[in-house]
């Protein structure tokens, strides 16, 4: 292993000092290198990464999307020089991996609307590991549907907006693409995920973000006009703080930013929240406590599923011996005020 190794997507993160600065200052360098070369790739769950990576012909990378985009050992002679000196010289390569040696990346970089972003290598096991996925494309999209839906109805943009558990904090971070003038905070209690958002932020070319590390909404003061969440929403016996979400079959972290948002809701704000839940004998336990406390507290909302069957792989776990299905969800809750 190399002794400059300093992931960002596991136990260490950047931190401010010149070291770290120069670090980081060559991981945008090599990710704006990567990004010129064309690379494009679409991250996909963790059971299918491995499946697709158990292929006997997949053992070790043969291009650049390889090594970036299936985490796969490869060959010092595959990369160009330059791009490997860059990883080098960021932390994000280690030694030991695979056949003879090989290498491997500890990122990941991922596409989505025309931005690359920084996230945790195959397979995320650290229990700080910075996740992006299927859901961050679903999360984005029910976001930025909330934004459409907005502006047809010819209400204002919003100006502060927050991202709780922003992850990787892509979407905070297209949201102030489109959102200029807006404040964005990105709130996340895990340093590593702070540590990925500031990069992505900065590989991005967006200002108005603000990264900070954060249990819910504690150490940030004032109302928002919209809250977004994808909180996680998983059981996971690793307490991975990407995936494990606690309370009753995941549902406790979702609960809680629902209850978090009723606080901060600026008047005419929204909750958009993308979550999922286990749905037992017909009954999803999460709408049912959701929207009691919305309608108990005067919230205007609405609930569908985006995706009635996900995860189904997760029934396996007896922690699910009762689900018959994980549903993904869109909670939208709004203050009335505008």
């Amino acid at each position: 292993m190399l002794q400059t190794e300093a992931r960002i997507t596991g136990a260490t993160t950047l931190g401010t000092g010149s070291r770290d600065e120069g670090r980081q200052d060559a991981l945008l360098d090599f990710v704006r290198a990567v990004r010129a070369s064309g690379y494009a790739f679409t991250t996909v769950t963790p059971a299918t990464q491995a499946r697709v990576n158990a292929r006997p012909e997949n053992a070790t990378a043969r291009s650049l999307r390889d090594v970036l985009g299936w985490s796969r050992p490869f060959r010092p002679e595959l990369l160009p020089t330059e791009l490997t000196r860059l990883m080098d010289k960021a932390g994000v390569l280690r030694r030991g991996q695979g056949p003879d040696g090989a290498l491997k990346a500890t990122i990941r970089l991922s596409s989505l609307d025309g931005e690359l972003f920084l996230h945790a290598a195959y397979p995320p096991l650290a229990a700080d590991s910075v996740f992006f996925g299927p859901d961050t494309v679903r999360y984005t999209q029910a976001v930025l549907n909330h934004l459409e839906a907005r502006a047809r109805a010819g209400l204002p943009a919003p100006r502060r907006i927050v991202d709780i558990g922003c992850g990787s904090g892509a979407v905070g971070i297209l949201v102030a693409k489109r959102l200029p003038q807006a404040e964005v905070v990105l709130v996340d209690i895990n340093p590593a995920a702070l540590s990925a958002a500031r990069v992505n932020a900065r590989l991005a070319g967006v200002e108005n973000v603000r990264p900070v590390h954060s249990d819910m909404l504690r150490d940030v003061e004032g109302a928002f006009d919209l809250i977004v969440s994808n909180p996680p929403f998983m059981v996971d016996a690793g307490g991975r703080a990407y995936r494990n979400g606690g309370g009753i079959l995941g549902a406790g972290l979702p609960l809680r930013v629902v209850e978090t948002a009723t606080e901060r809701l600026a008047p005419g704000g929204s909750l958009v929240l993308f979550t999922g839940s286990a749905i037992v004998e017909g009954r999803d336990g999460f709408r049912e406590a959701a929207g009691a406390f919305c309608e108990e507290v005067g919230l205007d909302w609405s609930y569908r599923e985006h995706d009635p069957d996900a995860y189904g792989e997760e029934l396996d776990d007896p922690a699910y011996g009762e689900a018959e299905r994980i549903a993904l969800a869109v909670l939208t809750a709004t203050r009335k005020g505008l």
